[in-house]
């Protein structure tokens, strides 16, 4: 039988020695609040995943692009190219990006029902070597991933919702400054 009580030796100028068993088990619970501690800190950096944000999908006719805002204006070519493709985001939106320099994107969702515009309300660039696509989305989802920096500046990965009043931000995980 092992026995399991704590020892403590009088040593030298009548201070305590704690025993190894006692170290043993003061180790075992430094290493158990640890990771207790590490899991708790990931379990609030949960990301948002597509099947969370539903969307329909449309089926009827595809209405041509609206040429409204100055921006729309800015892009009318190329929103007129767009213009009658099947949605491909959100349910009824055809989402399409372009090149805005090195590295760098524009990003527009066409509404396949209204044919309005809603843009993202920045340029996505500099994003990471190992990331293939740097905006990530689904037809059947509003949510959408971008990866690098809005605007040229900060960095990291940002989830944003398509609603009726454009794009929210849900989530950002900013990378750490080197």
């Amino acid at each position: 039988m092992v026995d399991t009580t704590l020892h403590r030796k009088r040593g030298s100028f009548g201070k305590n020695i704690i025993g190894i068993d006692q170290m043993a088990r003061i180790f075992i619970r430094i290493v158990i609040v640890a990771l207790l501690g590490v899991s708790c800190a990931y379990a609030g950096t949960s990301v948002p995943k597509f099947e969370d944000f539903p969307a329909d999908s449309y089926r009827g006719k595809i209405a041509p692009v609206r040429i409204i805002s100055t921006k729309d204006r800015q892009f009318k070519s190329r929103l007129r190219e767009l213009s009658g493709q099947k949605p491909n985001f959100a349910g009824h939106y055809t989402l399409a990006t372009w090149g805005c320099g090195a590295s760098c994107v524009t990003t527009v969702a066409i509404d396949a029902e209204s044919g309005r515009t809603v843009w993202l309300p920045f340029t996505v660039c500099c994003w990471d070597m190992d990331v293939d696509e740097p905006i990530k989305f689904k037809l059947g989802s509003r949510l959408i991933e971008i990866h690098g920096s809005r605007n040229e500046a900060g960095g990291g990965t940002y989830y944003y919702t398509l609603n009726n009043d454009g794009f929210t931000l849900i989530k950002a995980i900013e990378k750490p400054v080197k």
